[in-house]
């Protein structure tokens, strides 16, 4: 292993295989539960702190960024900044969640987007997103390209579907809580190949009239793990 490697991939005391996936299954689990309650008409803050009160009466606890959930415009914004207020879902609209809550000592992350109503250009980014995660992770997998290579492939293939990668959301570490303290650096800018389970794959699609966008992270894992 490098030393580029081995200093972006340390884990903390507490890390724990079983225990990442167990948190990446309750996160994925808990996605699913908010974006089924998530209604047109809600406000983004409502469903926020819809959002936010399902994870803790899950037994997850709020962890290290905070709870997302975006609708319409507002899904087009890089996630540290913040969203306008007082946007209201709409009838054949676009949203995403993105959260990372912590089960126990390990670090959960996921998002995904979702459509309400009918509205092509919506379902098609959103399945889009997922769709390049997929692909991307098989090409790591498949070449074991760089967190650079990685990153300027999948930059090249949104383009090529009709869409911005916004490197604002450029991937990152994942671990024992918490794992800034043991790396900070993005997965877009590792020069080297990240190891499975260690890593945050972020898929932040957009139009590129900036109308709307499409979210879809989730951890960096083989095949084996999304049969």
């Amino acid at each position: 292993m490098s030393e580029i490697l081995a200093t972006a991939e340390r884990v903390g005391p507490a890390f724990s295989v079983d225990g990442m996936l167990l948190a990446r299954q309750k996160t994925r689990e808990a996605i699913r539960r908010i974006a089924a309650r998530v209604t047109p008409g809600m406000a983004e803050e409502e469903a926020v702190e819809m959002a936010k009160g399902m994870l803790v009466e899950s037994g997850l606890a709020l962890s290290w960024h905070p709870t997302r959930v975006r609708f319409g415009a507002n899904t087009i914004k890089p996630m540290k900044q913040a969203s306008v207020p007082g946007v209201v879902l709409q009838e054949n609209d676009i949203f995403f969640i993105d959260i990372a809550p912590r089960v126990d000592a390990w670090e959960g992350d996921g998002g995904a987007s979702f459509v309400v109503g009918r509205h092509a250009d919506y379902e098609r980014c959103a399945r889009d997103a997922e769709r390049l995660f997929h692909e991307a992770r098989a090409v790591w997998e498949k070449e074991r390209l760089s967190g650079q290579a990685l990153y300027a492939w999948a930059d090249k293939t949104a383009r090529a579907m009709g869409w911005e990668l916004n490197f604002d959301l450029p991937g990152h570490r994942v671990s024992d809580f918490p794992h800034a303290t043991i790396y900070t650096g993005s997965l877009a800018d590792l020069d080297a190949t990240p190891s499975a389970m260690r890593w945050i794959l972020e898929i932040h699609l957009r139009d590129p009239q900036r109308r709307f966008g499409a979210f879809f992270e989730d951890m960096l894992l083989d095949d084996a793990f999304y049969r």
